[in-house]
């Protein structure tokens, strides 16, 4: 019994680091955000397509998000509606 639950932990820890590594990976490899911008077009949103996804950690950047609170259905992304996704995260 005390074996299996030292593999249990060991299992767990294991699984809770990867995901430490795998948001530590993920923030290196996308780029700071720019100020928000209406007129930013970076990246085309001929790109985006309305796929489901309706909150802002699984944005990618600011003009994703905007580009979902505008022709997306259902998106969760402003919270006090003032036409500015993901403050906190993407369009500071």
């Amino acid at each position: 019994m005390f074996r299996l639950l030292v593999i249990a932990a060991l299992l767990f820890g294991a699984w809770k680091g990867y995901e430490h590594y795998q948001a530590r990976n993920l923030a290196e490899r996308t780029p700071a955000s720019a100020p928000f911008s209406l007129t930013s077009t970076s990246q085309s949103s001929a790109s985006f397509s309305c796929d489901g996804r309706t909150y802002c950690s699984q944005m990618t950047s600011c003009q994703e998000a905007t580009y979902f609170l505008k022709n997306c259905p259902g998106v969760k992304m402003d919270g006090n509606n003032d036409g500015v996704p993901c403050e906190q995260q993407w369009c500071r």
